[in-house]
């Protein structure tokens, strides 16, 4: 029921933003690794075998800092080298937002939506993703 409840929110949010692509990594609970473990608009299942080191690629980045990531060109100005960024290259995303999920207030989860086109997210799509947030806190976490 669960994953249904999120995938359903990850469908609206394809449609709410717009954008092409949504997803959500998790950190794992026994270490730091983070996981992606939910996509709506994927182009393949690659995203269900990447796990990031804490601090690494966009996930682990915004776990570690607990602030939002915006990329627009990728894989222009970026931090490091492309294949740090494994979910971008998998879904051949150009543009992506992604912002922490919290747990008892600490980022244990990451929210992130992407395009495949050289379009960045407005402040206004920024805050829908944010508040798209809120909505899914109570479900990823709710059975631990």
């Amino acid at each position: 029921m669960e994953n249904q409840m999120i995938l359903q929110l990850l469908h609206d949010l394809l449609v709410d933003v717009p954008c092409e692509f949504a997803a959500i990594a998790i950190q794992i609970p026994k270490g730091s690794d983070v996981k992606w473990k939910h996509a709506a608009g994927n182009l393949n299942d690659k995203y269900k075998r990447i796990t990031l080191r804490y601090g690494k690629g966009i996930a682990g980045r915004v776990i570690s800092t607990g602030t939002p990531i915006h990329l627009d060109r990728f894989p222009d100005n970026i931090i490091g080298r492309d294949l740090e960024y494994p979910i971008m290259l998998a879904e051949k995303l150009i543009s992506a937002y992604a912002v922490p999920i919290l747990l008892n207030g600490s980022a244990k989860g990451v929210l992130m939506v992407g395009r495949r086109v050289k379009k960045p997210f407005q402040l206004h799509e920024q805050k829908a993703v944010r508040d798209y947030t809120n909505k899914l806190e109570k479900v990823v976490f709710s059975h631990d």
